[in-house]
């Protein structure tokens, strides 16, 4: 299994996404974590696409929904791509997006089979944890229903073994959720990973590192 998880797209580990993938090819996007702000999703995928594009890969946007219910052409579909990068937005959305089109089961087998890449940024990331409890501190679940028409899921995809809190001490937190949650975490004996920008953890089969 290869995961490159972080707190904003690349942070300062740009070299250790490209040794897990090798040659840039084509990429899968997957912004379903916008889902809930329409206005903004088409500028949410630009602003992925386009740095994606600069460094020699060939971005497709993967939309979740056109997917709900299938989930073997999903399947067919992800294999096509050596890597999925999975953007950041509201992570009770994006697990539920996944839910519905049966993301969470195949993308699990096709990493297991070492099939492809996952990078994941923020929501991206914290969606691989083994639940997604105290994120809702960040991240408002009351989105899910009118957004994806089931109930918020408070089960991560349980690929990594401790939760993941990104933007500590970053200018894309301002107001300092991300130092909050990761206080009240320390204070409950949680285990996680805490990430400021440019940090990153990366997965490499039984090896994992935690970048600063």
């Amino acid at each position: 299994m290869r995961l490159f998880l972080s707190s904003y797209r690349f942070g300062a580990h740009y070299d250790r996404l490209a040794a897990l993938v090798g040659r840039p090819g084509r990429v899968a996007v997957i912004p379903n974590a916008c889902d809930a702000w329409p206005t903004a999703w088409a500028s949410a995928v630009t602003s992925d696409v386009v740095p994606l594009r600069t460094l020699g890969y060939s971005p497709e946007v993967l939309d979740l929904r056109d997917f709900v219910g299938r989930p073997a052409e999903l399947e067919r579909r992800l294999a096509e791509f050596p890597l999925v990068w999975v953007r950041g937005g509201n992570t009770f959305v994006l697990r539920a997006q996944f839910a519905r089109s049966g993301a969470d089961l195949v993308l699990p087998r096709l990493l297991a089979a070492d099939a492809l890449v996952y990078a994941g940024y923020s929501a991206g990331a914290c969606l691989l944890a083994p639940d997604l409890h105290g994120l809702e501190s960040c991240d408002d679940p009351a989105e899910v229903e009118p957004t994806c028409g089931i109930e918020p899921r408070w089960d991560g995809l349980g690929l990594v073994d401790r939760r993941i809190v990104p933007h500590l001490a970053s200018a894309t937190d301002p107001d300092g959720f991300g130092d909050r949650l990761a206080a009240d975490y320390r204070a409950a004996g949680i285990a996680y990973w805490g990430l400021t920008d440019n940090d990153a953890v990366v997965v490499d089969g039984d090896r994992i590192e935690v970048l600063r």
